[in-house]
């Protein structure tokens, strides 16, 4: 495989991104990150990823901080200091407008789709945390240019904001796949139901289920939010959806 970090230049800046691409090449996944960035765990999931044959970029959506690491992540599994980074962290994911996703996504698959050994096309979008409410709303955005996406204990996808996630999702014309966190805060069983009746109304081909045990970030190792049976489950979800609509 050949990987490393790769420099994606945006409408007002630059994301630092890892890139990683099989031998061979094959089609294009982007990786949304969670809140606590680009990191290990995140290169770590791309690469399992490109090894089942997709080239894969996982880019700083939080870039306009700087570059990661943002922030001191040394303490991500300890649950209270994992919560309090939080604070730091939320002026940057409020930064993150509609319309500012959807320019940054328009760089990243430009990007992507130039680089050797990508295939011309549509891609997968796998998102984790506030990554998975990115992921839906650049596939409502660019629908020409997404055709699944799988959001992760995606948080806040149905809220009674004007523009929640759920409103725009007749807007989707490919398959899409959530994995929610049970008992998650920012995707409660309220909002489930929310979203579910949205994608039922437009007629969206997609699949809701709840992993039952597990805490929003179940899929990060390196936090204290990890299940493994949820992380082995996503993983199987994920590889299921790859194979469907490639």
């Amino acid at each position: 495989m050949r990987k490393g970090m790769v420099d994606v230049p945006t409408e007002d800046g630059v994301a630092d991104s890892y890139l990683v691409v099989p031998d061979g090449g094959g089609p294009g996944v982007l990786l949304f990150m969670d809140a606590f960035g680009l990191r290990p765990r995140i290169e770590e999931m791309a690469d399992a990823i490109a090894a089942r044959g997709y080239a894969v970029l996982a880019p700083n959506l939080l870039h306009r901080g700087g570059r990661a690491p943002l922030f001191d992540l040394s303490d991500l599994a300890d649950p209270d200091k994992r919560g309090a980074l939080f604070g730091q962290i939320m002026p940057l994911i409020a930064a993150l407008t509609p319309d500012v996703i959807s320019s940054d996504a328009t760089r990243y698959l430009d990007f992507l789709a130039a680089q050797d050994g990508v295939e011309a096309g549509p891609v997968v979008i796998t998102g984790y945390c506030m990554g998975g409410t990115n992921a839906l709303r650049v596939i409502e955005a660019l629908p020409d240019r997404v055709k699944a996406i799988a959001s992760f204990h995606g948080g806040r996808l149905a809220t009674d904001q004007p523009d929640s996630p759920h409103l725009a999702v007749g807007n989707i014309t490919g398959e899409v796949y959530f994995g929610h966190a049970d008992h998650d805060h920012s995707m409660d069983a309220d909002q489930i139901k929310v979203l579910e009746a949205a994608l039922d109304e437009a007629g969206v081909t997609y699949t809701s289920e709840v992993y039952e045990g597990a805490e929003h970030g179940f899929t990060m190792t390196d936090t204290a939010a990890y299940n493994a049976a949820g992380e082995q489950r996503h993983w199987e979800n994920l590889f299921a959806l790859l194979e469907r609509t490639r």
